[in-house]
């Protein structure tokens, strides 16, 4: 795997050769890479898990971080993200961890240029990091996707997540089912309410209502947007035995869930940021040391 951009390029065999090597990675730790890599991480829009994660899975895995400021880059001049690339390779760099607010940025650079490109989110399109270690989360939880219910709740038509988990579980064999305000739903099929959902689903992953991508026309207060679609404290009693609560985060705190529900015995919402620093170490292996790498080029059929 040369690049990571989109969930919906990764084929099952894929996906299972990066969630079993972040299993090493947690059970045995992660370890310097034998090789010295340069790497950087593109940020252009704000990040806190996502960026920091893959910073500290960097150090881990030994490699040269250079640091990267869109604040004072030259795109604030009108470079091109094109041209910003071709830097930094020239320069020596042999990754790139992108953030951008445009959606499929990365379709006019792949091939075009040698380093290894990591799509850290595009606009509401695709979040592939964050579906994974949100896939790694409930395979520690199940030990498998097929058949699982999945409940995924909130801004649909404005979250990444949602499309990348959507793409993966479908793939993987899970029933995927989407609840939310009917203007937010995108492209998605939703229900509009939580009658036959609480006590059905294995896993509750809840989305943060983005208001920076609305028109600021939505006609929900915090406190009605909760009432209506959040995870309240009297639907988690209603929910599933065994079941998890999951959020890729930042989370509003009593908006699309409780906020004493965050840290509780069901969430899971701390354990996918624990995990998606095992998950991006594995990322930056499978692109970067491919020739150490003997998992990568395994033939083992996966079955979830």
């Amino acid at each position: 795997m040369k690049n990571l951009v989109s969930m919906q390029d990764l084929s099952i065999d894929e996906i299972s050769i990066i969630l079993e090597r972040a299993e090493m990675l947690k059970r045995f730790g992660i370890r310097e890479l034998p090789k010295k890599y340069f790497v950087s991480n593109l940020f252009f829009e704000p990040s806190t898990r996502t960026k920091m994660s893959f910073e500290m899975a960097e150090r881990k895995l030994g490699l040269e971080t250079i640091p990267f400021d869109a604040g004072f880059s030259s795109a604030l001049k009108g470079e091109s993200l094109y041209d910003t690339l071709r830097t930094l390779e020239e320069i020596g760099l042999d990754a790139v961890v992108i953030r951008h607010p445009e959606e499929r940025y990365y379709e006019g650079l792949i091939g075009k240029t040698n380093m290894a490109i990591i799509n850290g989110g595009d606009g509401s399109g695709q979040h592939p990091s964050q579906s994974l270690l949100d896939l790694f989360t409930i395979k520690e939880e199940f030990g498998r996707f097929h058949g699982l219910n999945v409940l995924i709740a909130g801004d649909i038509a404005h979250s990444r997540v949602a499309k990348s988990n959507a793409a993966a579980l479908t793939k993987l064999g899970a029933n995927v089912t989407f609840l939310g305000p009917s203007e937010w739903a995108g492209e998605f099929p939703s229900v509009n309410d939580w009658d036959g959902m609480l006590d059905t689903s294995d896993v509750i992953m809840l989305l943060r209502v983005q208001n920076e991508r609305h028109d600021g026309t939505t006609k929900f207060t915090k406190e009605e947007y909760h009432e209506r679609f959040g995870l309240t404290v009297e639907r988690e009693r209603k929910m599933k035995p065994g079941s998890i609560i999951m959020h890729p985060a930042p989370v509003n705190r009593d908006v699309e869930i409780a906020g004493s529900l965050v840290e509780c015995e069901r969430s899971r919402i701390y354990k996918q940021v624990e995990n998606g620093v095992y998950i991006r170490a594995a990322i930056l292996e499978t692109v970067l040391h491919k020739e150490e790498s003997a998992w990568e080029n395994s033939s083992k059929v996966h079955t979830y």
